[in-house]
């Protein structure tokens, strides 16, 4: 039967991971499918809209009920519900949409799924439909890139790649909310991303084209502007621009300038003021801006109540001066209440409905009382595309738009004059667009022009991944593949025959055949991950980082026509990194440059054996020191003390500055508290990359012949057995090690130690109750000889041997053990105990008996091969100490060379 860890479905999944070289037609065939659905999108939310806004019309007419009580009661009901419906549906689809995408592309993490798509759609249905004044232009644009994030996730891609898609479903979401597929692509180069190359323009323009085609031939042309244009083709379409006309169009731009960005400044007031005067929810704010929209408009002209309507009216250059400025200062005020509220609606219309009243303003000023040019609609149209730019910052796409719902090359350079200086003017007085405002207001502050991930995307697989990697032929059995993780440093070997990779093994898949029960003859073929995720040398960091974290792995090889060429970690990524930002030319592979003695101090060499002791935390370094010096006095041995000071592998050991002031305190504290108590004290600073390379050189250099380390007790990555640093400290260091997990109040809260504490007394740890789990005999016991010096850490101790077994002992091996019990009771001068336990499971014996007996220290021995094998069955160390309340000691005897 074949094994694998990681499942079949995704394993398989590697031949279809698209990276950001993917085949042109994946791209082609996604963007058509992203434009089909944001069109159709938009064509539903503009039906639903429409018929709630109908609805609601008619109704205030034929209802018998005065307009000023209906209609206000609709906008306070609809706000409430819509409110309320978007709080529970998805609380991020409150407000326009564009500043949630926009964030989402700068890497922000935002939530774009199927389920914000469907809350927009139906919020912003109900919000026009209840009667405020905000348009469906902008959700159109984050249900189109909500969509387009849904469809990447059913294939995995690169983060890259579907950003690239949700560029494309936010363009394609605009040129369908407006028909102008043009303008939807230039929407998100200019105003989302800032930046050509963070968007692949073919499949964005294919999404945005169909998008565009779909709403169009389901719900015909927007903005009703067919017959507008009708009206003013013969005078406008291909016209003149008169150099007396200039000035008044600069005028225009002026003025949608300033009142542009006192427009933006309002609903960033008004969003304040609710946020941190009122303090209302969603519901309360959309239910008071529906009911003061539903009054106000009650007062106005009918033609006032449908929004598209004025939008109409106002374009077609019939309403007179007074009715413009009316619509201006209505549109104004309630578009500000109503999106300060956090309502989802967009400002697109609302803008353009404001600029077509503000240019007709401005026409009719001109035709009335100046030149004499009867064309008010030029003037409505530049005056769209002028504040539309104030209001968005997007000069390009407010030229563009405006003439892809006209088709009039008449109105381009009115356009342009109108909508550059609109620009300049807005920038001029506030340089942050309303977006931006918007998401500093929820506190996220994009920084402007930086690529994402760039450093990344320069780097490939190639540059920095590990070429001389570490193999297990294909015909190894369970009992190699164990031997080889003993003797090396690696949490995993990828499995090759004749030099193509066949699949890769790790100790995750180890710690996953314990039910299984395999012999040791198994072959490697049943344990190891077949068809594991891969990539190439040419596919950039991103990409493989995104496959670490998808994953979740700590490793990939990396392939070449089948043929295994290298391995990269997420180490490996990091170095890299930190090596473009310092402007280091990458390291290639890890790299370990020998410690730097930064500091030393040497004692008399007066003991028959050296004990390193690592004091790395200065919470529990008291302590360990405490249990250092009574193995010291117990064996007569030296204490070195060393102290670890990690740098990152982009800087040198012996070149980099560090502060020594607080280790050096340390150190010197324990050389004092040697002195008083007559015990040989060396002390060392090491500068290193890791500590376990720090480690292992000083137990070298100083012929160490026992390590005492603090240890957390619980695993810090799935496929490592204890942590990082104590893998490799057990696997690599020759000498006797000894790791101790504490007890939580052991832990000194004062990282200082007493330099005058006596330790003569030593029952100063409280160990009273101890459980000593042996495996065979006391004889072979690796822990067993370490309690003459630990139990004078206690005052009377209370020493459990426990042995677990499957099967009941015989007569005479109890006899055997209650012996040796009692030699060793008067060894330590204290009561020993011997406790014999059926179980199937080692672990949850010991956790029972130790709970039961309310335990305060237990010592646990096995030797590096045992530990690694014991991880088979269960990693049993890692699960007493976390299970466990009390102090844990774990005993691993000296390798033998």
């Amino acid at each position: 039967m074949r094994r694998i860890s990681i499942p079949r479905e995704i394993s398989v999944l590697n031949s279809k991971i698209l990276s950001p070289t993917t085949p042109k037609r994946y791209a082609i065939i996604e963007a058509c499918l992203i434009g089909l659905v944001s069109g159709l999108a938009a064509f539903l939310l503009k039906q639903g809209a429409g018929w709630l806004g109908s609805w609601r019309i008619s109704e205030s007419l034929n209802a018998g009920v005065p307009a000023w009580i209906f209609l206000p009661g609709v906008g306070l009901i609809g706000g409430l519900l819509t409110g309320f419906l978007v709080e529970r549906l998805a609380p991020e689809t409150a407000g326009s949409g564009i500043p949630q995408v926009k964030a989402s592309l700068a890497g922000e993490p935002i939530s774009l799924d199927f389920r914000v798509a469907f809350s927009k759609l139906i919020g912003t249905m109900f919000t026009m439909g209840c009667g405020l004044t905000l348009g469906r232009q902008g959700p159109t644009v984050q249900i189109g890139a909500a969509l387009a994030a849904w469809i990447s996730r059913w294939v995995p891609t690169s983060p890259n790649y579907r950003r690239q898609l949700i560029a494309c479903g936010a363009a394609a979401g605009l040129a369908a909310g407006f028909n102008a597929p043009i303008a939807g692509v230039l929407f998100v180069v200019e105003e989302l991303l800032h930046d050509v190359s963070g968007i692949t323009l073919g499949p964005a323009i294919i999404a945005s084209f169909l998008g565009a085609v779909v709403s169009r031939l389901l719900g015909g042309q927007e903005l009703s502007v067919y017959v507008t244009r009708t009206i003013i083709l013969e005078t406008v379409q291909d016209r003149l621009l008169y150099a007396r006309e200039i000035p008044l169009f600069i005028i225009l731009g002026i003025l949608a300038g300033v009142l542009g960005t006192i427009f933006s400044r309002s609903i960033i007031a008004g969003s304040k003021f609710n946020r941190r005067v009122l303090k209302w929810g969603l519901p309360q704010r959309m239910a008071v801006a529906g009911l003061l929209s539903g009054l106000v408009v009650s007062f106005l002209p009918l033609s006032f109540r449908n929004n598209t309507g004025i939008r109409e009216l106002i374009l077609s250059g019939e309403l007179p001066w007074q009715t413009s400025a009316l619509a201006f200062t209505a549109h104004f005020i309630l578009t500000a209440i109503a999106a300060s509220s956090g309502a989802p609606g967009g400002l697109f219309a609302p803008s353009l409905v404001l600029g077509s009243a503000l240019g007709h303003l401005v026409g009719s000023w001109e035709s009335e009382f100046m030149l004499g040019i009867d064309q008010p609609t030029i003037f409505a149209f530049a005056g769209m595309g002028a504040f539309f730019c104030a209001v968005a910052r997007t000069p390009i796409t407010a030229v563009v738009i405006v003439f892809e719902i006209t088709t009039d090359f008449g109105l381009v350079l009115p356009l342009m004059i109108s909508s550059i200086v609109a620009y300049l003017i807005s920038e001029k007085i506030d340089s942050e667009s309303l977006y931006d405002q918007l998401l500093k207001l929820s506190g996220i502050e994009l920084k402007p022009n930086q690529p994402i991930d760039g450093t990344l995307e320069k780097l490939k697989a190639a540059d920095v991944m590990q070429r001389n990697v570490e193999t297990l032929p294909d015909n190894f059995t369970l009992e190699q593949v164990i031997e080889a993780f003993a003797k090396s440093h690696h949490r995993g070997f990828p499995v090759v025959e004749k030099g193509k990779l066949v699949g890769i093994i790790t100790q995750t898949d180890l710690t996953q055949i314990s039910s299984r029960q395999f012999p040791d003859h198994t072959p490697i073929d049943q344990l190891m991950t077949t068809q594991p995720i891969t990539v190439g040398p040419d596919d950039n960091l991103t990409h493989v980082l995104y496959l670490l974290g998808h994953y979740k792995l700590s490793r990939l090889p990396v392939v070449e026509h089948h043929h295994l060429v290298g391995i990269i970690t997420r180490s490996d990524i990091i170095r890299a990194e930190l090596g473009q930002i310092s402007g280091e030319a990458t390291q290639v592979g890890r790299h370990h440059e020998a410690s730097y003695i930064a500091y030393q101090t040497r004692g008399p060499k007066t003991g028959n054996g050296r004990l390193l002791v690592s004091l790395y935390n200065p919470q529990t370094a008291p302590t360990l020191l405490k249990v250092a010096i009574a193995i010291a006095q117990e064996r007569n041995y030296e204490l070195e003390c060393l102290t670890v000071i990690t740098i990152p592998y982009s800087q040198s050991p012996s070149e980099t500055s560090v502060r020594l002031t607080k280790s050096r305190r340390l150190l010197q504290q324990a050389e004092r508290l040697g002195q008083n108590l007559q015990i040989s004290v060396h002390t060392q600073i090491r500068v290193a990359h890791d500590v376990a390379q720090a480690i292992l050189e000083t137990t070298q250099n100083e012929h160490i012949d026992l390590l005492l380390m603090g240890w957390h007790g619980d695993k810090s990555a799935p496929d490592r057995i204890f942590s990082n640093v104590m893998d490799a400290v057990i696997r690599q260091v020759p000498c006797q090690v000894m790791l101790v997990k504490w007890a939580k109040h052991q832990i000194s809260d004062d990282p200082q130690i007493d330099g005058n504490l006596d330790i003569a007394a030593c029952p100063v740890l409280g160990w009273q109750r101890w459980l000593v789990p042996v495996r065979d005999t006391l004889e072979h016991s690796v822990s067993v000889p370490l309690l003459p010096a630990l139990t004078k850490l206690s005052l009377s101790p209370q020493i459990r041997l426990c042995r677990v077994v499957k099967t009941v002992l015989s007569k005479q091996e109890i006899r055997e053990f209650q012996q040796a019990s009692e030699d060793l009771s008067h060894r330590l001068n204290t009561d020993v105990i011997f406790t014999t336990v059926c179980s199937n499971s080692v672990s949850e014996a010991v956790i029972d008996l130790a709970d039961k007996d309310q335990c305060d220290v237990i010592v646990l021995g096995a030797s590096r091969e045992g530990m690694l094998r014991q991880v088979i069955q269960g990693n049993i160390p890692e699960a007493i100490a976390k299970n466990c309340h009390c102090t844990v000691i774990l005993v691993r005897p000296a390798i033998k060379k």
